[in-house]
Parts: C-alpha cells; sequence; structure tokens
C-alpha cells in the first residue's frame, strides 16, 4: 500500500488539505497530527481534497468527522471534493453526506465554502 501523502494550501478564507493514498488505521494518526499543525485557527474553512484516495474505512472517517465537529463547534466548516466511488458509498452508508457537503470538484467545494454561513 502506498504512504500516505498530505499536502495543504492557505488560500483567502480557506485551507484546501490534499490527501493522496488510503485512509485507514495504518495512517490515521499522521492524518490526525497533520490536521492539527496545518490548522491555524478552529474556526477555518476547510476543503479536502480526496480525489486521490480510492478508500477510505472508518478511522480515516472518524478523522474526518473528528475535524468536522471541531470547525462546527468553533463557527468554521469543512466541504469534501472529489470522492471516488469507495469512500463515496461509505459516506452514503454513514449518512456523512447529510452533514458534510461533498462537491465534485475543488474549485466548486473552495466557492462553496467560501459563500457559505458560518455556524454559530
Amino acid at each position: 500500500m502506498p504512504p500516505l501523502t498530505l499536502a495543504h494550501q492557505h488560500l483567502p478564507g480557506v485551507i484546501v488539505i490534499a490527501v493522496t493514498g488510503e485512509m485507514d488505521a495504518t495512517n490515521r494518526a499522521q492524518l490526525e497530527t497533520y490536521l492539527r499543525k496545518s490548522r491555524t485557527d478552529p474556526s477555518e474553512r476547510l476543503v479536502f481534497d480526496l480525489s486521490r484516495v480510492p478508500f477510505m474505512d472508518s478511522s480515516g472517517l472518524h478523522v474526518l468527522l473528528t475535524c468536522f465537529t471541531d470547525c462546527l463547534r468553533n463557527g468554521g466548516a469543512v466541504h469534501l471534493a472529489g470522492v471516488q466511488p469507495l469512500p463515496a458509498r461509505l459516506f452514503e452508508i454513514t449518512g456523512v453526506v447529510a452533514h458534510i457537503p461533498v462537491h465534485d470538484t475543488v474549485e466548486d467545494a473552495i466557492t462553496a465554502a467560501l459563500t457559505s454561513e458560518r455556524s454559530i
């Protein structure tokens, strides 16, 4: 299995976090550590580019949900982009799609994140 690769870009009003590789129990800690280091403000709007994530298990999902909850609690937002078929099925089965916006492209997710109302 290829290693998880993470990168982020701070744009005005949003951080785009690009994830490459499988998100599972073997790299959960790596993802959590990366998110703690790359986020500077808990009220940020985040876009996760998942276009290069072919597989995600419940560990990866848990990290995304924890991040979503933290952002929501602090007035931020999380948007997902480019979700591949297997992770999309996981989001559908678990009901995540009812709570976290999913977009076809990173550009669509950025636009939505910047135009959405901040949570209170």
